[in-house]
């Protein structure tokens, strides 16, 4: 088994508590259901911050910053992207990245 980072990107915010309420049960019916293969459930992210090669500082995050995170395993990138595909940022038109965790 392989540990995948999924990075969230975009995703509209919740404007009321009932839409807030809907959006937390959407994420814990989605995790629920991804049982043991969840590593570490993750957690939103505040604005971003990128320090460049040449020390450079860039206070947005670039082009496309990160909302969240989470690390979940999976036998394959596809079996991971099946999982993905089943987020609920992609509700709310955001995006989830992946990346394949290597062990050092």
């Amino acid at each position: 088994m392989t540990n995948y980072l999924f990075i969230y990107h975009g995703g509209q915010h919740p404007e009321n508590p009932e839409d807030m309420e809907s959006v937390f049960k959407a994420w814990n019916t989605w995790l629920e259901g991804l049982g043991d293969s969840v590593v570490d459930a993750g957690n939103p992210v505040g604005q971003s911050t990128t320090v460049n090669s040449d020390g450079s500082v860039d206070n947005h995050g670039g082009s496309n910053p990160a909302a969240g995170y989470g690390i979940f395993k999976a036998d394959s990138l596809a079996t991971a992207i099946e999982m993905a595909k089943q987020c609920p940022i992609l509700v709310s038109g955001g995006q989830v990245e992946l990346a394949d965790i290597f062990e050092v």
